[in-house]
């Protein structure tokens, strides 16, 4: 390992038994044992399938992750994305050292200190003054340090006027501001962090971003940074890595590795939404396809910005239900996964007496900048409380090309951000 790796990953797999018995069986463990006497491979290293959630597998063991192989450099900002499922959590929890790896090994210099899951480790009972004590000891640091860096660490969280307030009462918002602030302050030589951004507000997500800057920049220590916030990769990380289905598919700079992600989501929409497994909802109803439809009335996936522009959901009826009841809702968002905007018939003051197949979202004028997006549609109900029947996010991808929106013989920029349907005036 050269002088500025600071981490080495090399061929680490892990592999988990499937249902309710753990690591194996006794026959499983004999198995294992008479191999290992005899100097030969675990038998069970050569079975397992990979870790595709969506489809029934044919062996009881799985690879959460297999063949992951990167090195890192002191001061480098590394960035881990993937969809839910793809082994993002468990490559971070093998290298934090919560669980040992099945097959390779990981070359380290310096200290690691993880924020896997928020609060780990914080008692209830114990204000948030004993619980940063209480938790840097876990992430070992001694408690001349935390006496030396309690004020900082207290005036980061933000929650100076509860920390001497039992944490049971803290919101979730205020631990991971804690937890974050503990973690931040520990000066480790690499910093693992797994979706802590997720529960913050705006305003804690920024400060955690700049916090996060200043150890990689002014520091030079290392970050592992996983997120599905696209656009906090692309401002944070350097360098980025793409899992899919337990395996490393990509490695690039940050901006290419977002492409590269978002473009694989892309290929993997069907026009045919009824085969989508990766769907909420109680099942009354099911999206089928999803249309873009332009003036003519021809189905598109590219069209400029200003022009006409109608959304048809095709669907298909498991059930009888009451029409004046549904609420149909279409999102779209940016390459960034940032919403940009959103669309439900309620606010509309739409009341469906009848659906024969499809509904339509019509648009006059498609306030889109020019850009790549992406649509999510739902449909659901609000009798009492709102009830998913069907919401499917990736449906359908489109490419805004800038246009002459205010018609004026001058095209907007491209931006990948909404207009706003007004005009400028002066006295």
């Amino acid at each position: 390992m050269s002088s500025d790796v600071i981490l080495k990953v090399e061929n680490v797999g892990k592999q988990y038994r499937l249902g309710l018995v753990g690591t194996g069986t006794i026959s499983h463990d004999l198995n294992r044992w008479w191999n290992s006497i005899r100097g030969k491979e675990d038998p069970y290293l050569k079975v397992g399938e990979s870790n595709n959630r969506s489809e029934k597998g044919n062996s009881d063991y799985v690879w959460a992750i297999k063949n992951i192989n990167f090195e890192v450099k002191r001061g480098e900002v590394l960035g881990i994305i993937g969809k839910n499922g793809a082994g993002k959590s468990t490559l971070l929890k093998i290298l934090s050292r919560v669980t040992g790896p099945t097959t390779g090994q990981i070359k380290t210099k310096g200290r690691i200190a993880s924020l896997l899951e928020v609060g780990t480790g914080f008692h209830p009972e114990m204000t948030g003054r004993e619980n940063i004590y209480l938790n840097g000891a876990i992430l070992g640091m001694t408690k001349a340090e935390i006496n030396s860096k309690i004020d900082e660490i207290i005036d980061f969280s933000g929650c100076l006027r509860y920390v001497d307030t039992p944490v049971k009462r803290y919101s979730s918002g205020m631990k991971v501001r804690l937890a974050f602030a503990v973690a931040a302050h520990l000066e480790p030589d690499i910093l693992v962090v797994d979706e802590v951004l997720a529960v913050g507000d705006a305003e804690f997500q920024k400060k955690a971003i700049g916090k996060m800057q200043d150890i990689s920049h002014s520091d030079g220590r290392t970050v592992l940074f996983v997120s599905h916030n696209m656009a906090a990769v692309k401002n944070l990380c350097s360098r980025a890595v793409v899992l899919d289905n337990g395996e490393s598919i990509f490695d690039g700079t940050s901006d290419q590795a977002v492409n590269f992600y978002l473009n694989l989501q892309s290929s993997k929409n069907t026009e045919n939404l009824l085969t989508r497994t990766d769907r909420k909802g109680t099942g009354e109803i099911r999206f089928s396809k999803v249309e873009l439809l332009n003036q003519d009335g021809n189905a598109v996936t590219e069209i400029i910005s200003g022009e006409y522009a109608k959304f048809r959901l095709h669907m298909v009826f498991n059930r009888d239900v009451n029409y004046k009841d549904l609420i149909f809702g279409l999102v779209i968002y940016d390459n960034n996964e940032n919403k940009i905007a959103d669309f439900y018939s309620d606010e509309m003051g739409i009341v469906f007496d009848n659906i024969d197949s499809y509904v339509d979202l019509e648009l006059n004028k498609l306030m889109l900048r020019g850009g790549d997006y992406y649509i999510a549609i739902a449909v659901q109900t609000a009798i009492r409380v709102v009830q998913q029947i069907d919401v499917i996010h990736h449906v359908l991808n489109i490419k805004v090309f800038s246009g002459d929106y205010w018609v004026s013989s001058k095209n907007n920029r491209a931006t990948n951000v909404a207009l706003i349907d007004g005009i400028f005036g002066a006295n």
